[in-house]
């Protein structure tokens, strides 16, 4: 998607192009073909590593105990659920899979609208908005809440809608609800009826090509037979506890069962349900392990990205007050590095949430070029504990956007009687 938005880009580089085009069929191909290979990939490697992969609707049948297909049962030392999740539709919204749709279809994008609703503008709404203005389409948000991206730290998120929204053909309705969508048919457009989220009265009627549904995601976990083990579902999410033990209605752990990804609500993100597995695995192994979500990352793939780790600012200040500490906020902007300048991609911001009593990483905030890959370097302090009067004495390559986060940290005002770093300088 980057391209077809790069003529304006290339011209500032002293670079002449015509405009970038597309073919729908080649983008849907590519798209099916990927997530095709990807899954023979992983099909593959787990057959290598001798997984013995048997298909069918499973049930737990009782302790240890499963069934798959019509008769077939299978007993284990351990059972772990990964059973994730699918597009949650709202009541009143009618799906057809042409005109009005989750994710799921518009991957395969059997068609580009002219004028697309999008209904929720988390991670799933923005990063479809990017690929239909990308393509020529007109975006119109429907927001509940009163802000577009709510769920991202709120500077960011302003800065986030100053790039990727308010230059592009995208409108939008905030703090209202789409009470009921019907799918164009016999000529007629989509129907979008909306009310106030606050008040419940009619709002207003759009007339749109189609609607995407990207009001986030639903546990799939109906049918597992978890009523055999007394188990009981909250919102259709698995209960289990911080090594992701399966819990039963008493409270009580259920033996040998776990729950992973998606299906347990902790952290709906694909990366985050394989490190629960790898903790998980850890455990039946005999080595415990508990894992830190606050470490794991999240990431937006719009042009420029997006992505986060630990607190946002106001989650942070709502911490310490609870608990009596002080926040700080430090900030770095791509304007200042030479990678970015070099590339023309300057609009960004690096946010850092710390303690400056004790140098504690909180969160970090990145929105710019290659933020998705900026990240992990404050994910991975935060997951090993290392403070900030350690990190800003490690060395970064010049010229990269890594030097985006060695200045971060580096602007950061830790208090003198914090703990010296873990390894003195050594001249050598």
């Amino acid at each position: 998607m980057r391209e077809l938005q790069s003529e304006h880009h290339m011209k500032a580089l002293g670079l002449q192009v015509h405009a970038a085009g597309y073919d729908r069929q080649g983008v849907a191909d590519h798209a099916n073909n990927l997530a095709t290979k990807i899954r023979n990939n992983l099909t593959n490697s787990m057959k290598a590593l001798g997984v013995d992969i048997l298909t069918g609707v499973g049930t737990i049948l009782g302790p240890q105990k499963v069934k798959f297909g019509t008769d077939n049962i299978v007993t284990a030392k351990d059972i772990i659920i990964a059973t994730g999740s699918v597009p949650f539709v709202p009541k009143g919204i009618e799906v057809d899979g042409k005109t009005v749709i989750t994710s799921d279809h518009a991957l395969k994008l059997e068609f580009v609208p002219d004028w697309i609703a999008i209904v929720g503008s988390g991670y799933i709404g923005l990063e479809f908005s990017d690929v239909y203005t990308a393509l020529g389409s007109e975006v119109t948000f429907i927001e509940a809440l009163d802000q577009l991206m709510p769920g991202f730290d709120p500077e960011i998120g302003k800065l986030a809608q100053r790039v990727l929204v308010n230059p592009r053909k995208i409108d939008y309705h905030t703090g209202v609800f789409a009470t009921k969508i019907t799918p164009a048919k016999d000529g007629k457009p989509v129907t979008i009826e909306l009310i106030d989220a606050k008040t419940k009265e009619p709002k207003d009627t759009l007339e749109v090509d189609a609607a995407l549904i990207a009001t986030g995601r639903a546990p799939f976990t109906n049918g597992l037979g978890l009523e055999n083990i007394n188990v009981v579902t909250q919102r259709g999410f698995v209960p289990v506890d911080e090594r992701m033990r399966v819990t039963d209605a008493n409270g009580n752990l259920v033996p040998h069962l776990y729950c992973i990804g998606d299906a347990n609500g902790k952290m709906m993100l694909a990366h985050a349900a394989s490190a629960q597995g790898i903790s998980v695995v850890e455990q039946v192994t005999g080595r415990d392990h508990v894992l830190n979500h606050l470490s794991i990352p999240a990431a937006c793939f719009t042009h420029p990205e997006i992505s986060m780790v630990g607190l946002t600012e106001p989650q942070a200040r709502e911490k310490a007050e609870k608990e009596g500490f002080e926040v700080s906020v430090a900030k770095t902007s791509f304007k200042a590095n030479t990678k970015a300048l070099a590339e023309n991609e300057g609009e960004g911001l690096a946010k850092l949430i710390y303690r400056p009593d004790n140098g504690e990483i909180l969160g970090v905030h990145i929105f710019g070029l290659h933020a998705a890959d900026l990240i992990h370097e404050a994910s991975n302090a935060i997951a090993l504990g290392t403070r900030i009067q350690d990190i800003k004495f490690a060395v970064h390559a010049h010229p990269t956007l890594s030097e985006v986060l060695d200045e971060l940290f580096k602007a950061a005002k830790v208090k003198d009687h914090a703990s010296n770093p873990v390894s003195e300088p050594v001249a050598v």
